[in-house]
């Protein structure tokens, strides 16, 4: 291959290395990758990992506080069962850091596929455990143990997805190709709702007997999809450019990463908090609709499939948009318009009116919530250089999601008595979201930066470029 460079049309040659970072940013051009390929892979990857991953979130707020935890006072079988929700949130940054670093040492096409396999055997498990009425104590100890392999699949998937579409899309357009991998939570999360809805309408009996089994075991199809497609796809210009150029990859990109761009996982994981919002409104907010405030449980899914799936067609928007006027704008409209609309929406709870839950939850989730969605793949993925983005992404960002998936168990112990015993819950999110809009407004502007440029301060400590 040849790496004969000319002059770059991007200004990249003005900041070139020592090492050659010009060169290799014009390598890069020749080395075209495949946008619309990575984006359709990563899309169906997310859909999987999101579908399993929700479709756990709905049995936990509907029907495992009865399945595995039964007895004793209902509040406190929720809050267990969002427990189980949330552990998996501790084994994500385990897989970050695992997956992250095979993905940066090995590749990031054959890890993505191993995530997969993890994910759908995890829910294959869970849909044919037995309950406690059958093995007891044993069925809850295997529900975490599926549930912590499911979340350090989870903790993979987004960092590798965005990591590699973020490489194969090409200048000025990074940020409309990688909202692709969110919008695959957004299927993932409507079909994990589509699916549970005729489920959730079964006589109580049928549902917790057999009904709650389906979703789970119905993941295997959506597995083979995603798993076909991924296999087609090429590994990524930018990482072989790297192993090709420096003739080894990093040993140990965690050590790399945080000796050179701590303050950056710093920012991700601050930001990554964030999230606490999705799992507030998905988890916490469909137990709280059902429980305090008499709606229906197909008609709150039906309402959360709606909002969510509309997002959809927002967060490529918001990518786009983000190409033209960077990231930071739209994500700090995003977190300081939530941390307000987290009022709203369970105002509208307290109203008993399923048209102004829906009108609220536009405004939370497929408006607001999607300007984070859509460009927090390319945004956090950009702040790192290609040696250790994959690392650096998943170790800030699933740090980030622990304490949001612990939201729906902080939100149950936070729950008051009375119409606003909900008061507590939004302050928690609106508190978490002016956090996390300091830590973006604290961060470098990435959109317009050339590829081989990103994560300035590895580049800077490594000598790859002039300080």
């Amino acid at each position: 291959m040849s790496t004969t460079a000319t002059p770059s049309p991007t200004g990249t040659g003005a900041h070139a290395a020592r090492t050659g970072a010009g060169d290799r940013a014009d390598v890069v051009m020749e080395h075209q990758g495949t946008p619309k390929k990575a984006a359709l892979a990563s899309f169906l990857g997310s859909t999987m990992e999101y579908y399993d991953f929700f479709i756990y979130g709905t049995a936990a707020a509907l029907v495992f506080p009865q399945l595995f935890f039964p007895g004793g006072d209902p509040a406190i079988a929720a809050i267990a069962s969002f427990a189980t929700f949330g552990v998996a949130y501790i084994a994500r940054p385990l897989g970050g850091l695992v997956m992250g670093h095979f993905g940066d040492r090995l590749g990031r096409k054959n890890v993505l596929l191993v995530t997969l396999m993890i994910m759908g055997l995890a829910s294959l498990a869970i849909g044919l455990l037995p309950t406690f009425e059958s093995i007891g104590i044993w069925a809850t100890v295997l529900l975490v143990v599926a549930r912590l392999a499911q979340g350090f699949s989870a903790g993979a998937e987004s960092a590798g997805a965005s990591s590699l579409t973020i490489e194969h899309s090409p200048e000025g357009r990074r940020g409309f190709f990688t909202s692709f991998v969110m919008m695959g939570y957004a299927a993932g999360m409507v079909l994990s709702t589509v699916v549970f809805i005729p489920i959730a309408a079964l006589p109580e009996e049928a549902l917790l007997s057999w009904g709650w089994r389906i979703p789970f075991l119905l993941s295997v199809f959506v597995l083979a999809i995603a798993f076909w497609v991924r296999t087609k796809l090429d590994e990524t210009p930018v990482f072989e450019e790297e192993v090709a150029e420096a003739g080894e990859v990093k040993k140990l990109p965690a050590g790399e990463v945080l000796k050179y761009q701590g303050g950056d996982v710093l920012r991700v994981m601050l930001m990554s908090a964030f999230s606490v919002m999705q799992t507030i409104f998905t988890v916490f907010g469909l137990s709280y609709a059902v429980d305090q405030g008499g709606f229906e449980r197909t008609d709150i899914l039906t309402v959360n499939a709606v909002a969510i799936g509309l997002s959809m067609a927002i967060m490529p928007f918001a990518g786009k948009l983000s190409d033209r006027i960077g990231r930071k704008p739209l994500m700090l409209t995003a977190m300081i318009g939530c941390s307000v609309a987290i009022f709203l929406y369970f105002l509208a709870l307290g109203t008993g009116n399923i048209w102004l839950v829906f009108a609220a939850s536009f405004l939370f989730m497929t408006v607001l919530y999607s300007g984070f969605n859509g460009v927090w793949t390319s945004f956090f993925g950009e702040l790192f250089a290609a040696p250790v983005r994959y690392t650096g992404m998943a170790m800030g960002n699933q740090l980030g999601l622990v304490l949001a998936g612990f939201g729906p168990m902080i939100g149950g112990m936070l729950l008051g008595a009375g119409a606003f015993g909900w008061v507590p819950v939004a302050i928690f999110g609106c508190v978490v979201a002016l956090i996390a809009a300091a830590a973006c407004f604290s961060s470098r502007e990435t959109a317009h930066t050339p590829i081989a440029e990103l994560g300035e301060p590895y580049l800077r400590g490594t000598g790859r470029t002039r300080a």
